[in-house]
């Protein structure tokens, strides 16, 4: 018998969950390239009988455990995806491919799942329903979830639960809310036409660097002036380049930037309003710019029944749950809370740095706290809906 169809203690669940995560951490792999991670999830889970579901994706994974006496379907989710940073942690397993590391904790989630897959297995015969795990790739590039989604993977799921580690909450503690939780997170490129001429003479031309100064002092604005002080927005421009040596005026400027917003119509308000500043600025100098919108995740806005589900479990396990602030971060689970009721929650790992820093890590204590909720919340997500959110039973 494998250690991973053994019943699981205390001690060897976390013994077996650090390994896999410090595994998964020497080998990290970037967004829609996680062969060889996909290959080890597999293997994982297989050796613990536990049945891949078979979907068109090409990297990540999807399995199931439960569905023996039918019932309702409920998801849990990790990314598995890693960053092009080279890290700088010293770790005994820190990452072995250069310029690529676990930034995030992805490694750190994915452990947590398996974690749960085998504790969910050991109840297999006590389930009311099935639950269905998305190993999901390309959380980064905020691709994966709608991948997962192509694939069919969501079809008849009730309900969906995720977790992000976060470094700034002690272990043992767990932020759950309802509402807005992550950012919608947009992308913009903006091109700025100038006209070329010699420095000393401008005005035979069209300065695209003057231009774009007024451009990013006007966008500022949109928050200001066009966003109400009950909601949230930001907008931050973080690259601007123009030109080619000190005494010529260059024929464009290219802008890049982010919009972070945590609700739909004020999103769809300052994206339009942002179009609008763009032509209306360019269009004073007596020139054009385009923008061109790099879509990214909706707003994460969890359901307001599966966070109380979420708090219910939290206190069940002995976890201290708080109510966080939301993060300003993108994450493309909100996709899936589009089409399905979702909760996503921010699990306490005691780390020294921020997500994305090179010198990124968490204390591993955390993985059977987050394997232990994850299955919770999931066999409690069950019994809801099998029973019906009125309290009948659900046939």
């Amino acid at each position: 018998m494998s250690k991973e169809t053994e019943l699981w203690s205390a001690a060897a669940l976390a013994g077996r969950l650090t390994e896999i995560r410090r595994e998964l951490h020497r080998n990290p792999e970037l967004s829609n390239e996680e062969f060889e991670t996909t290959a080890r999830i597999r293997r994982w889970l297989e050796a613990a009988g536990i049945r891949i579901a078979e979907y068109p994706l090409r990297t990540g994974v999807i399995a199931e455990v439960g569905g023996r006496h039918g019932g309702p379907v409920i998801a849990l989710r990790a990314d598995i995806d890693a960053l092009p940073i080279q890290e700088e942690t010293g770790l005994s397993f820190a990452s072995a491919v250069p310029g690529k590391m676990h930034a995030c904790g992805h490694d750190f989630h994915t452990a947590s799942l398996i974690g749960a897959a085998y504790l969910l297995k050991e109840r297999e015969q006590e389930l009311k329903g099935t639950v269905r795990l998305l190993f999901q790739p390309a959380e980064e590039k905020a691709a994966g979830a709608r991948q997962v989604v192509e694939s069919g993977a969501l079809e008849n799921v009730r309900a969906i639960f995720g977790l992000h580690n976060k470094p700034d909450l002690p272990v043992g503690t767990i932020g759950i809310k309802q509402g807005p939780i992550m950012a919608a997170a947009d992308g913009f490129k903006v091109e700025v036409q100038g006209k070329g001429s010699h420095a000393a003479v401008p005005e035979a031309g069209i300065d695209p660097i003057v231009i774009a100064s007024h451009l990013i002092t006007a966008l500022q604005s949109i928050v200001s002036r066009n966003v109400s002080a009950l909601d949230s927005a930001v907008i931050s421009v973080t690259k601007l380049h123009s030109g080619t040596t000190w005494n010529v005026i260059a024929d464009k400027a290219v802008l890049e930037g982010t919009v972070r917003t945590f609700d739909e119509e004020v999103r769809s308000r300052v994206l339009a309003r942002f179009d609008q500043v763009v032509e209306g600025v360019a269009a004073a100098f007596g020139t054009s710019a385009a923008v061109r919108w790099i879509e990214g995740p909706p707003p994460a806005i969890n359901d307001e029944a599966l966070a109380e589900l979420g708090w219910q479990e939290a206190e069940h396990l002995g976890l201290l749950p708080i109510v966080p602030a939301p993060s300003p971060a993108g994450e493309d689970f909100a996709v899936y809370q589009k089409l399905v009721p979702g909760l996503f929650v921010f699990l306490g790992t005691s780390g020294s740095q921020e997500w994305h820093h090179p010198a990124f890590d968490l204390d591993e204590r955390a993985l059977p706290v987050a394997a232990d909720y994850l299955a919770g919340i999931a066999v409690r997500a069950l019994g809801y809906y099998a029973e019906g959110s009125d309290g009948k039973q659900v046939l």
